[in-house]
């Protein structure tokens, strides 16, 4: 997985790369067919922001969070982007197995 990030008024730092790369590391478990993710952090005033779009086959996932603390910001985010990933399968899982409403 291709990973980009940047930050608006803010420094990434390696830990923050670092961490962002563990989480998304830890979507790839559940769903391996993510082949870019970008994400980008920013500063608003005393809101922590981080926005990801994933781009999996067949679909992009777009999830945002905020909070006080970065770290707890992306925590946030990924939680987002796990369940989303994991309804995107079952989405597909079921139209393979041809369960879906028509």
């Amino acid at each position: 997985m291709q990973v980009n990030i940047s930050g608006h008024q803010l420094d990434v730092t390696d830990s923050l790369r670092s961490y962002v790369g563990e989480k998304l590391a830890r979507l790839e478990r559940h769903f391996d067919r993510i082949t870019s993710a970008q994400v980008i952090m920013q500063v608003d005033k005393l809101k922590q922001k981080v926005e990801a779009t994933l781009h999996v086959a067949g679909a992009s996932v777009v999830a945002n969070a905020e909070h006080e603390d970065m770290y707890a910001a992306i925590d946030l985010l990924t939680d987002k982007l796990d369940r989303q990933l994991i309804k995107h399968k079952e989405k597909q899982l079921e139209r393979q197995q041809g369960l879906g409403v028509r």
